[in-house]
């Protein structure tokens, strides 16, 4: 008598359910409070984890203009880009960033933890971003989470 073999599950498509989840970057590290997100968006805490498919859920953060760095990085840590014509890197300070564009911090800082290919920018389309308190996502009824939060 043969012994049975256990299949390993891989989730299907029609398996996959998606909640919604607001955070509230108010005063959270911004690695500690990233390296949170980019698990949730990736689904690794769920039991049908899967390494080659999106089974993440979806993140709305908000207040993203009060999250909190150590150190001197607000003067010292740059952001680059590139316009892709010759001469074209632009650089700005966490500072610059913080007062034009909050929002850049946080998707910047999960986008670096996410895989590198299709399937990263797959999950960081269900990331959402906001500079203040407020957020147009109530029709999804996000349940709020509490991430990043350190005792100081």
């Amino acid at each position: 008598m043969k012994p049975q073999l256990q299949k390993t599950y891989s989730p299907k498509p029609g398996d996959i359910e998606r909640a919604w989840f607001v955070v509230d970057a108010d005063g959270a590290t911004l690695g500690r409070f990233a390296s949170e997100i980019a698990i949730i968006l990736r689904g690794k805490k769920k039991p049908m984890f899967a390494p080659h498919m999106d089974v993440g859920d979806h993140v709305i953060v908000i207040n993203a203009e009060k999250v909190a760095v150590t150190g001197n990085k607000e003067e010292d840590k740059l952001y680059f880009r590139h316009s892709g014509f010759p001469g074209g890197l632009r650089e700005a300070t966490l500072g610059h960033l913080r007062a034009t564009y909050p929002q850049r911090i946080i998707e910047n800082a999960v986008r670096g933890m996410l895989p590198k290919n299709r399937l990263g920018r797959q999950m960081y389309r269900k990331l959402k971003v906001y500079a203040g308190p407020e957020h147009p996502h109530a029709a999804q009824k996000p349940e709020p989470l509490e991430l990043g939060k350190v005792d100081r």
